[in-house]
C-alpha cells in the first residue's frame, strides 16, 4: 500500500518523516497526472501546491481550523488528504466536483469558484469565532497572486488588518499566473518580495561603496541610511503588508514541506493577521506543464499523460470564430479595443494582442473595473469590447447599470460560455446574464446560432455607440449552419410547415437548432410551426411582437434563466401590445444546478426538442376552439417573411 492509499484524514500526515512525506507528493503528482488525464479538470493549480497543502494539514487542525481555498480550482490535493481518492468521475455527475463541495466533506468551506473571496470568508469566519467564545481556532485562506489582483481581496485585508487578536492566515500562493502571467502592479510588487534574499547582499554592496570613498562622516552614514530605506522599499517592500498591521513571512519556498512547516507554525502561534509569501511552481513536476508557456496546463481536457496531448482535438469553436472576427474588426477600426479579466488566450483575445498590443488591456481578476474602465474609454472616444465567460459579468453588474448604460456608452460585451457549461459546476454555469441583463436600460443583447450570425452580430454590436451591446455564445464546438428561408424585419425565419393550429416557436443563440427539431416533431402531427431567431433578443423587437401575433400559441427555447428570460420579456411585450397570445417558455430552472455533462442537464430540464415538441403538442390539444386560426388566412410565410440583409439592432 502506498503512503497515499494511507492517507484518509488529515491527522494520518502527521506521523510521517520528511522523506516519507517527499515520497507521499510524488506519488500525489502521479496520481493527479493519471486521474486528471482521463477526466479532465485543473491539471496545473493542483500540481503546484502539493507540498504547500500537505504542509497546511500537518500544521493547522482541520476542520477545526478553517481552510477556504481561493478560487477552489486548487483544492484536489486538499481532497485526497481528506478522504476523496475515488477520482474516476471528477467532474461528472455522480462524482467529485472539480472545487470544494460541503456536500463531499466537512472539511469544505466555500464552493463558489469566483476568485478574490476568500479573504472576506476567512475575515467572517474569525469574526464569528470571536463573537461565539472559539478561542484558539485558526482561519486559513489560501489565495494565488492572481486573486489578489481583485478589488475584493483588498477590501477584505482592510478589515482583516483591523483584527489584530483575530488568528487570520493568509498563504498567497504565488505561481506569477492566473491563467495567465500575473499583470499590474502587485505582479511588481510580488516580484520584488521575490528578491528579498539579496537585500543583505545590495546593502553590503552599499556599505563597501561608501567605505572607498573615504571615512563615512554624517554624510556618508546619512546616505547609507537613506539607501536601506530606499532599498527596503525597493528590494524587500513587505511594509505593504505590514504598513496594514499584517505580518508578512516570507518569501517562503513553497515546495519545501518543512520550510513551510516552520513559517506556517510561526504564523499559527503569533494569534493575528499574519501573511505567508509562497513562491511556487504551476505544473510542477509534470514536464509538458513545465514547458508550457502559455496557461501551464491550467485545465485540460482528457489528455494522453506522457505527452499531455488531447485524445480528441477540439473541433473549430466559437470562440475561435470571435478570436478571428475581432481581429478583423481591428484592421478595419483603430478605436476599437479589448479588455479582458485575467482569460486573455481563454476568451480568444489572444490573436488581436498579438496583433495590436497597445489596443488589448488584462485588468487581472477585475471585473468591476474592467467595466467602468471601458465607460471611461468609451467617453473618451475609443469603442471597448470587453470578453468575458458569462458567468462574471455577474460581478460587474452595478458597474455595467451606472457606469456604462446610464451614460449611454458605446460598449461592447463579449460573453463566452453562456448557457449551460455543465462540468464546473454551479458557479460557471452562465445562465444569469439573459435575466440579469434584462433589466438594463437601453441594452441591445444578440445570441447568434452558428458562426455567420456570430461574425454579423459581432460587427452589429461594434457599430452602436450610444448604448451598451452584448454578443453571448455557448461553450465548444460550433453547430452546423442554419440558414434563414427569410426574414421578417428584423427576426429571420428558419422554418415554415403548414397546419394548423399556428405555433410560433422562437429559439435564441444556439437553440435554434433545438426549435427547428420542435417544429419538425410538431408537423409530424399535423400542427404547423413557424421556427424564429430574434437575433437580438433584448429589447424584444416589434417584429417579433407583430409575428407572435399572427399565431395561436407562442413557444420560446433559450438557455438562459426561463424566469425572467427571453420568453418572459415576450410575454411581457405581447401584453403591453394588447395581445394575449399565450407564451410557453422553456430554459433553466431558477436554482444552483450540480456539476454533470451539458446533454445530461439539458435532458433533465426537458430541453430536449422532442421534450418541448410534446409538451407543445398537448398544449395546442388545450387550446379553446376560438383560438385556432384556421380561417384560411394565409400562412405567415405568404406574406410576411422576405429575404433581406443583416438587420441592425432595434434602436
Amino acid at each position: 500500500m502506498s503512503h497515499l492509499e494511507r492517507i484518509r484524514r488529515p491527522a494520518d500526515l502527521r506521523g510521517l518523516s520528511i522523506p516519507e512525506l517527499e515520497v507521499l507528493t510524488k506519488e500525489i503528482r502521479d496520481f493527479l497526472v493519471n486521474a486528471v488525464s482521463r477526466t479532465g479538470g485543473h491539471m496545473g493549480p493542483n500540481l503546484g501546491v502539493v507540498e504547500l497543502t500537505v504542509a497546511l494539514h500537518r500544521v493547522f487542525d482541520s476542520p477545526r481550523d478553517r481552510i477556504v481555498f481561493d478560487t477552489g480550482h486548487q483544492a484536489y490535493v486538499h481532497k485526497l488528504l481528506t478522504g476523496r481518492q475515488d477520482f474516476e468521475n471528477l467532474r461528472r455527475r455522480g462524482g467529485l466536483s472539480g472545487y470544494p463541495s460541503r456536500t463531499e466533506s466537512d472539511h469544505d468551506v466555500v464552493e463558489n469558484s469566483h476568485a478574490s473571496t476568500a479573504l472576506s470568508w476567512a475575515d467572517g469566519i474569525a469574526k464569528a469565532n470571536q463573537v461565539r467564545g472559539f478561542t484558539g481556532r485558526s482561519v486559513v485562506a489560501v489565495i494565488g497572486d492572481g486573486a489578489l489582483t481583485g478589488g475584493m481581496a483588498w477590501e477584505a485585508l482592510n478589515n482583516i488588518a483591523e483584527g489584530q487578536d483575530r488568528s487570520v492566515v493568509i498563504v498567497v500562493n504565488d505561481n506569477g499566473r492566473s491563467y495567465a502571467p500575473t499583470i499590474g502592479g502587485l505582479a511588481r510588487h510580488l516580484d520584488a518580495l521575490r528578491t528579498a534574499p539579496h537585500y543583505e547582499k545590495v546593502l553590503d554592496w552599499g556599505k563597501r561603496t561608501l567605505q572607498r570613498s573615504g571615512p563615512p562622516g554624517r554624510m556618508a552614514f546619512d546616505a547609507l541610511h537613506g539607501m536601506k530605506k530606499g532599498l527596503k522599499d525597493v528590494i524587500a517592500p513587505q511594509g505593504l503588508f505590514e504598513g496594514l498591521g499584517i505580518k508578512y513571512v516570507g518569501p517562503i519556498d513553497g515546495h519545501d514541506i518543512a520550510e513551510l512547516e516552520v513559517a506556517l507554525r510561526r504564523a499559527k502561534a503569533f494569534g493575528g493577521p499574519v501573511i505567508v509569501h509562497a513562491i511556487t511552481e504551476k505544473g510542477r513536476g509534470y514536464t509538458p506543464a513545465e514547458t508550457d508557456v502559455v496557461d501551464r496546463f491550467h485545465a485540460v481536457g482528457v489528455i494522453h499523460p506522457e505527452t499531455g496531448l488531447p485524445v480528441a482535438p477540439s473541433r473549430f469553436g466559437w470562440t475561435s470564430v470571435f478570436a478571428e472576427e475581432i481581429v478583423e474588426i481591428g484592421r478595419r477600426r483603430s478605436d476599437v479595443v479589448a479588455l479582458t479579466a485575467a482569460m486573455l488566450a481563454p476568451v480568444g483575445l489572444a490573436p488581436f494582442a498579438e496583433e495590436f498590443p497597445d489596443r488589448v488591456f488584462d485588468v487581472g481578476i477585475a471585473e468591476q473595473h474592467a467595466v467602468t474602465s471601458a465607460a471611461g474609454m468609451a467617453f473618451a472616444g475609443l469603442h471597448p469590447v470587453i470578453a468575458l465567460y458569462a458567468t462574471f459579468l455577474n460581478r460587474g453588474y452595478d458597474q455595467l447599470l451606472m457606469d456604462v448604460a446610464l451614460h449611454r456608452a458605446g460598449v461592447t460585451f463579449v460573453l463566452d460560455r453562456s448557457g449551460l457549461t455543465g462540468d464546473d459546476g454551479a458557479s460557471h454555469n452562465g445562465m444569469w446574464d439573459m435575466a440579469l441583463l434584462r433589466t438594463v436600460p437601453g441594452l441591445r443583447l444578440a445570441a447568434p446560432r452558428d458562426e455567420a450570425t456570430l461574425r454579423a452580430e459581432l460587427r452589429e454590436a461594434v457599430a452602436v455607440e450610444d448604448a451598451p451591446t452584448v454578443v453571448r455564445y455557448p461553450k465548444g464546438a460550433l453547430p452546423e449552419a442554419l440558414p434563414a428561408l427569410g426574414r421578417h424585419g428584423s427576426v429571420d425565419v428558419l422554418a415554415r410547415h403548414a397546419g394548423s393550429p399556428r405555433v410560433l416557436v422562437v429559439g435564441v443563440g444556439v437553440m435554434t437548432h433545438t426549435a427547428v427539431e420542435v417544429a419538425t416533431g410538431l408537423d409530424a402531427q399535423g400542427i404547423g410551426a413557424t421556427v424564429v431567431d430574434p437575433r437580438w433578443v433584448l429589447p424584444v423587437s416589434a417584429d417579433l411582437v407583430d409575428l407572435a401575433g399572427q399565431h395561436d400559441l407562442v413557444v420560446t427555447v433559450e438557455d438562459g434563466l426561463v424566469t425572467a428570460g427571453v420568453g418572459s420579456a415576450l410575454r411581457d411585450a405581447l401584453a403591453a401590445a394588447g395581445n394575449d397570445v399565450p407564451v410557453r417558455s422553456h430554459g433553466i430552472p431558477a436554482r444552483f444546478l450540480e456539476h454533470a455533462s451539458r446533454g445530461e442537464l439539458v435532458e433533465e430540464f426537458h430541453l430536449r426538442g422532442q421534450d418541448i415538441a410534446r409538451e407543445t403538442a398537448a398544449a395546442v390539444a388545450a387550446l379553446p376552439p376560438s383560438a385556432s386560426r384556421s380561417d384560411g388566412a394565409p400562412a405567415v410565410g405568404q406574406h410576411a417573411v422576405r429575404p433581406g440583409p443583416d438587420a441592425q439592432p432595434g434602436r
